[in-house]
């Protein structure tokens, strides 16, 4: 039975790519394509890296990734290469971390807009009803000193006047 590498290796060669160019098109580095060719899984320091890019790797030789995955668990079955890998540990989970899995589930480019629109929606009907509810404001006084008023008193309501006589005015040529 052909190797999960051989078979990657001769697809490879049969569409005449070179490991560089399936390195530029997929983004993993030639030494690890290499190393997947050779069935050389020590090259990698987790099962996970192998995993996904052997995939990313049969998918852009347009092979079927999950039969070559479902080979690639069939040989790497009995290894205990990743055992003692620091990432491969189960981790206890907190409640923290439950609530950072179902914010990460949510659709945040819908429901930011949705929340924003409602928050502006909330202080607008706020602004109107404490706009609604101010204190009608109280009447000015009118300041008295400077409207006329008139005098009040003896001798008020004519202008004063020289006294009026029948002589005749000096200077005059005559």
């Amino acid at each position: 039975m052909r190797t999960t590498g051989d078979l990657l290796r001769t697809e490879r060669e049969r569409r005449r790519l070179t490991v560089h160019q399936v390195a530029e098109a997929t983004k993993i580095k030639g030494d690890h394509i290499r190393a997947i060719e050779a069935d050389d899984w020590g090259a990698f320091s987790a099962l996970v890296y192998v995993r996904g890019f052997v995939k990313t790797y049969a998918r852009h030789l347009r092979l079927d990734d999950a039969a070559i995955a479902a080979q690639l668990d069939q040989e790497l079955e009995g290894r205990d290469d990743f055992a003692d890998a620091p990432g491969s540990r189960t981790l206890r989970q907190g409640p923290l971390d439950w609530v950072m899995m179902k914010l990460a589930l949510l659709r945040w480019q819908v429901l930011f807009p949705l929340a924003l629109g409602i928050v502006l929606i909330l202080a607008a009907w706020w602004a109107w009803s404490a706009w609604q509810r101010r204190p009608a404001p109280a009447a000015a006084p009118i300041p008295t000193h400077r409207l006329y008023q008139p005098r009040s008193g003896p001798g008020t309501g004519t202008l004063p006047l020289p006294p009026v006589t029948n002589t005749p005015a000096r200077g005059s040529g005559r």
